[in-house]
């Protein structure tokens, strides 16, 4: 009998950063095969990247970058991964579901293996519920349903922009935690989906993410890491605080909790705290910014909330330190590019 179609199978692409052979792939051919993948490949653009046969891809090195981008290459990160956002920029597809090469099929308290993918997909595709709690979690799911005292008015709920899955085995920490922690494995596996309410940030973590491009791609900027800049280990926290404050702006929701995969290597802690050194201390004065900046009702695409955004950055942050000056213009260059190479998107305003 043949197989199912996937689903969203000709809707989603799959980016996956890396330098090194996607060996990892053949753990998630089962649920991946029948899917595009978009590979970024950081570092060298001469060292040859492996994929295993049957995959369908497509891959893009430095060379490819700053041939497609040309001056306006400088945005996308060098020597660190979050130079996937250049993956997101060049799918046509409505939606896109990222992991990293260290991270490999998880299996839940029965034993079974855990289709992170098909889970994704069933977030984005079920509204979010950021106006109000529910205290029985995911109203939607089988077996629960929206409390007694829950507002009538708002069970219909949002489109769903972010899925924001977790991670078994190898925490998602900081470098001081790693240090004093250096051999905790996360073992807990907890059957829930949240909705994170309006008003409230979260830490985004770049390795089991998947989002809707058309409602929120062109805010999906991992910024300016790794290679000549004073920071890393930042990317996809500062994407997440800046999709969070536009989700909030435009009523879009993010779910955060299932799906689970299993996150394989630690890094090193002593690397890691040299990359994370400046934010560190500066996140004590950006999350603040973020939970008081004010986005404009005439920002009503991502691009113009965007903009917006790279313009308060600049006047707010800059003070701390001049990258943030040179992050606030990345983030222009960002929505330029994006838009030059997604004109239809851009030119009906819609993202």
């Amino acid at each position: 009998m043949a197989s199912p179609t996937p689903l969203l199978k000709d809707e989603l692409d799959i980016v996956i950063p890396t330098i090194r052979n996607l060996d990892f792939l053949e753990m998630w051919r089962p649920f991946f095969e029948q899917y595009h993948l978009i590979i970024v490949q950081d570092g060298d653009p001469s060292k040859t990247i492996k994929v295993p046969e049957g995959f369908d891809y497509e891959l893009y090195n430095r060379n490819d970058i700053n041939r497609i981008l040309g001056p306006k290459a400088n945005c996308i990160s060098f020597k660190d991964s979050a130079c996937r956002c250049f993956g997101y920029m060049v799918s046509k597809k409505k939606y896109i579901f990222t992991i990293d090469d260290d991270c490999f099929v998880a299996t839940d308290p029965s034993g079974k293996k855990i289709n992170a993918l098909e889970q994704h997909i069933k977030n984005l595709l079920c509204p979010s519920t950021p106006f109000f709690f529910n205290t029985l979690y995911e109203p939607y799911r089988e077996g629960a349903d929206f409390v007694r005292g829950y507002p009538f008015s708002l069970r219909e709920g949002v489109p769903t922009a972010v899925s924001h899955g977790l991670w078994l085995n190898i925490p998602d920490y900081d470098a001081p935690t790693q240090l004093v922690k250096p051999l905790e494995r996360n073992t807990r596996y907890v059957d829930a989906i949240l909705t994170i309410p309006k008003g409230t940030l979260f830490p985004m973590c770049g390795m089991n993410l998947a989002f809707d491009r058309e409602l929120i791609g062109p805010a999906m900027y991992f910024g300016l890491m790794g290679d000549g800049q004073p920071i890393g280990r930042y990317d996809d926290m500062w994407a997440g605080w800046c999709v969070k404050v536009i989700c909030d702006h435009l009523g879009l929701g993010v779910k955060t909790g299932l799906p689970y995969i299993y996150h394989s290597k630690a890094s090193n802690p002593f690397v890691n705290l040299r990359k994370e050194y400046k934010g560190i201390f500066w996140q004590e004065d950006i999350i603040p910014f973020f939970q008081n900046v004010v986005l404009p009702k005439e920002a009503t695409t991502v691009q113009k909330c965007y903009i917006e955004l790279a313009k308060e950055v600049k006047d707010k942050l800059s003070k701390i330190d001049p990258y943030f000056d040179k992050l606030a213009d990345a983030m222009v260059t960002w929505i330029e590019s994006w838009d030059e190479l997604n004109p239809a998107v851009a030119s009906n305003g819609k993202a």
